[in-house]
């Protein structure tokens, strides 16, 4: 039997595919004891398909919109104004209109309704489609509302909706309408209420929109509304709004706008006393759905009535501890330089590393700093240390400090960043005592990884099943002793702090701004400058051979280097791009993450930034380049010490910063080799989990290789121990991670989930000119090249890279650009340290700069004073 109506008690959750997601919602809603919602019926998606399904002409229209892209609106707008108009043709059959007739008989006969639109793409978890079908308010009488059903059912093609649908990969043909039929209520008073502070995102405040009656006229936006927050049954701040049109029913059916008289207008929608009231109702209705909501009500009288309740999609998860102690977290990728979201297999295999415990949430990785901040010096310790990866996490840990609702000083002051100190304020002798200022110090540690990744390879050849993932992990902890062995971490801490020295004294002596910039420049034993570098060394082997040059441009998958032999000069170019790979093959964007791609296993990569190089570059660039920085270096040095000695104790003075200076170049280029030592040791371990999976796929025990990379770890080894995958979990995990993707991480988040955002506070800069933070020297201009996805970099000699963020992989496409601008970044990441090593003009944490700069504008980048300029 068809089903074509249902009863508002017949509807839950469980009915989502045939009422839609408002109606289920509802469905919900109305039984939850206490929630008034008003009486309904739901006309269901049964009778749409029915009505709609046999139409030659909607059929073939629907073919021509399957064929257009968001971009063309013009098109999506005449189309979608066609299958409007021809759905709104259709008769609904008889014995549809006579099952909506006899549920109309148990109300009045002048009772009142409101049509609403309920799609099965709607009111969903991970997308609300908020306002994109319509609705139809106090419609009287059996043949208006058979015709509002019409009109409903033909909103599922406005072209808001159809142009949401495009950009959010939903089929036109697999969304259904239902239609809700619900008895209207007249309020004196409206709105919104979110159960997590849209703004802040801080899920313990309620935020409450209220107007004068029907909430339409605050969807319309016709009206300002008073704004209520509450937080723990408290109302904790207003804002009474000057209300002075309302949108009332009309008699005869249908509504109209209508002044409000001149005393009601300052007045508050709701007392303070329902304000609570409806906090607690929000509250409860969150309880039962398990996430925040943003509800509809109305005021009849003294009673609340909930007309819709729908997920907030727009939150970003809160990394779970299962307490309730107050918790900061800071974001792990915007200090890793990766912000996109992680699969399991790499969350859990970057967790191992780790040297303290990380929590999830959306994909992404966050520690939790609140027992850093409760002490005075820990405090001044992570503050100052977020301050050189980060600024803007900086700025955001002193508005909660300041705050003081948060966290609250201990009086003990034992806990510290597991022995991390700041640079800042350091004397010569701190810093001398930390490291001898031997340059086979870095030599002994290079080998001491090389000796160690060469045992890894060979001695992980005979491990397989669940033996590999004990070998893996017990791998893993030497591998972190190793990183945290004190010589290893003085040795990357001491170019920071002589770098910080430097100029910390270069501004005071002789107010000379980031001094170390240049003398960075072209240190020795730097593995990801070198990197790019020696991508110019490989343009120099294939420039004299026109026919592979030819091929290259041409090259479409991965095969392409098995083919290269048959080109004069081939066999020559595929050895040299073996041996780059060799060397450098285990990295790629996003290269923390071991699902990954890498070089090694999509050599195309490459092939864009290789001709890129051939063209802009003459033969010998590579080595040019490193001794231009290394010139420029000396000649910065002979110019301070020459300076300094005109100085009162100039000599002292000069003698004291030639060490510095000589400690900063032999250190500087090591703080890059521990990544990649990581980065090296996880590809030996993808490529042996690889061989396990491939072993699956031939058990036919999972589909394919890629599915283990939506297990964790442990969940990978329980898999090869006993055949038996969650393939529920997998197929869960790869929706969760296209959500994941979507979502924008914060910095700093609270265990609120409240989303705290710094701000650069700068009274200096030149009118219109975006701010962030100088981290290497030189003002530049140039073209912008807004580049999100490095295979797409197509740059020239000349050109200012903008990006989000740039790890080790983006050092090849350096060697081509005169500038750089990144969303995400401080002083010692990888991109300020390269723009250093490049002498390239840096300015990095530049707050939505991919959106504020577009792709071809000429800007002026200044790397000193740290802002952009838009020309």
């Amino acid at each position: 039997m068809n089903t074509y109506i249902l009863c508002f008690q017949e509807i839950d959750r469980s009915r989502f595919m045939i009422a839609g997601g408002k109606a289920a919602n509802l469905g919900e809603l109305s039984g939850i004891k206490g929630i008034q919602v008003p009486e309904f019926f739901c006309v269901t998606t049964e009778a749409y398909k029915k009505i709609t399904g046999n139409n030659q002409e909607l059929n073939s229209l629907l073919d021509e919109l399957a064929r257009l892209k968001a971009e063309e609106r013009e098109n999506i707008r005449q189309i979608s104004a066609k299958i409007r108009m021809a759905i709104e043709r259709i008769p609904i059959s008889t014995d549809i209109a006579e099952e909506i007739a006899g549920y109309l008989t148990k109300f009045g006969e002048k009772e009142a309704f409101a049509v609403r639109s309920s799609a099965t793409a709607e009111d969903l978890p991970t997308a609300s489609f908020a306002g994109q079908q319509d609705t139809y308010l106090n419609i009287i009488g059996k043949t208006a509302i058979l015709q509002h059903i019409s009109k409903c059912w033909a909103s599922l093609f406005t072209e808001r909706a159809v142009i949401y649908r495009l950009q959010t990969g939903f089929d036109h043909r697999k969304v259904h309408l239902s239609v809700v039929v619900q008895k209207m209520v007249f309020p004196h008073a409206a709105g919104i209420l979110f159960t997590a502070d849209p703004v802040t995102s801080n899920r313990k405040i309620s935020s409450i929109d209220a107007s004068f009656g029907l909430g339409e006229a605050i969807v319309s936006g016709i009206v300002n509304t008073d704004l209520y927050k509450v937080c723990n049954s408290k109302v904790i701040d207003k804002k009474i709004s000057t209300k002075k049109l309302a949108i009332y029913a009309s008699k005869d059916g249908g509504t109209k706008e209508q002044e409000i008289e001149p005393e009601k207008q300052n007045k508050q929608a709701l007392t303070d006393e329902q304000i609570l009231q409806l906090e607690y109702i929000g509250r409860k209705i969150e309880e039962h759905f398990g996430h925040p909501q943003d509800i509809e009500w109305c005021l009849v009288d003294d009673t609340f009535y909930i007309v819709q309740s729908r997920p907030i999609t727009t939150l970003y998860p809160v990394p779970e501890a299962n307490d309730q102690e107050n918790h900061v977290y800071i974001s792990v990728g915007h200090q890793q330089m990766m912000t996109d979201p992680m699969k399991p297999l790499g969350l859990s295999l970057w967790q191992l590393t780790a040297f303290r415990p990380m929590f999830k949430a959306g994909g992404r990785l966050f520690v939790d700093i609140a027992s850093n901040l409760a002490s005075p010096t820990g405090r001044k310790t992570i503050i100052d240390v977020m301050g050189q990866h980060d600024p803007l996490i900086k700025d955001a840990l002193i508005a909660i400090t300041e705050r003081g609702d948060f966290i609250k000083l201990l009086p003990n002051d034992k806990e510290e960043l597991n022995s991390i100190k700041s640079s800042t304020g350091k004397s010569s002798a701190d810093i001398h005592a930390q490291i001898k200022n031997d340059p086979t110090i870095v030599s002994d540690l290079i080998k001491r990884y090389q000796t160690s990744i060469k045992e890894l390879k060979d001695n992980i050849q005979t491990r397989s099943g669940p033996d590999l993932f004990d070998f893996i992990l017990e791998d893993g902890q030497q591998s972190k002793k190793t990183l945290f062995d004190p010589q290893n971490r003085s040795a990357i801490m001491a170019s920071v702090d002589a770098s910080t020295w430097i100029n910390e004294n270069m501004k005071k002596w002789l107010d000379e701004k980031n001094a170390a910039d240049t003398l960075s420049q072209s240190a020795p034993n730097n593995i990801t400058s070198e990197m790019g570098l020696e991508l110019l060394d490989l343009a120099d082997v294939i420039r004299p051979h026109r026919d592979v040059i030819n091929y290259l441009q041409h090259v479409k998958d991965d095969n392409f280097l098995d083919d290269l032999v048959k080109f004069d000069g081939g066999q020559e170019t595929r050895d040299a791009i073996y041996a780059y790979l060799n060397k450098y093959g285990m990295r790629c964007a996003g290269e923390i993450d071991i699902t990954k791609t890498r070089w090694s296993e999509k050599p195309l990569t490459l092939v864009s930034m290789i001709l890129s190089n051939i063209k802009n570059f003459e033969p010998g660039a590579g080595k040019r380049k490193f001794e231009q920085g290394r010139q420029k270096a000396l000649k910065k040095e002979q110019e301070l010490l020459d300076r300094l000695k005109q100085l009162p104790d100039g000599e002292q003075k000069a003698r004291e910063t030639k060490q510095m200076i000589s400690l900063l170049r032999n250190f500087a280029g090591y703080r890059e080799y521990p990544k990649y030592g990581i980065i090296n040791r996880y590809f030996v371990y993808k490529q042996a989990l690889l061989k396990e999976a491939e072993q699956l796929v031939q058990a036919n025990v999972i589909h394919e290789k890629e599915d283990i990379y939506y297990l964790t770890f442990e969940e990978l080894r329980e898999v090869v121990r006993t055949n038996k995958p969650d393939y529920q979990i997998i197929s869960k995990r790869k929706e969760e991670h296209k959500l994941f993707e979507k979502l924008t991480p914060p910095r700093v988040i609270t265990s609120d989930g409240e989303i705290i955002t710094g701000t650069y506070k700068r009274e200096d800069l030149p009118a219109g000119a975006i701010a962030g933070l100088a981290v290497s020297s030189g003002v530049i201009e140039g073209r912008a090249r807004v580049i999100l996805n490095m295979e797409d970099a197509d740059l020239e000699a000349g050109d200012i890279l903008v990006t989000s963020f740039t790890d080790p992989s983006w050092t090849p496409l350096f060697v081509s650009i005169k500038g750089l601008v990144t969303e995400v970044g401080g002083l010692m990441t990888h991109g300020a340290v390269i723009a250093r090593e490049y002498g390239l003009p840096a300015v990095v944490g530049v707050e939505n700069a991919t959106k504020l700069i577009k792709d071809g504008q000429r800007i002026r980048v200044n790397g000193t004073d740290g802002y952009v300029e838009i020309l």
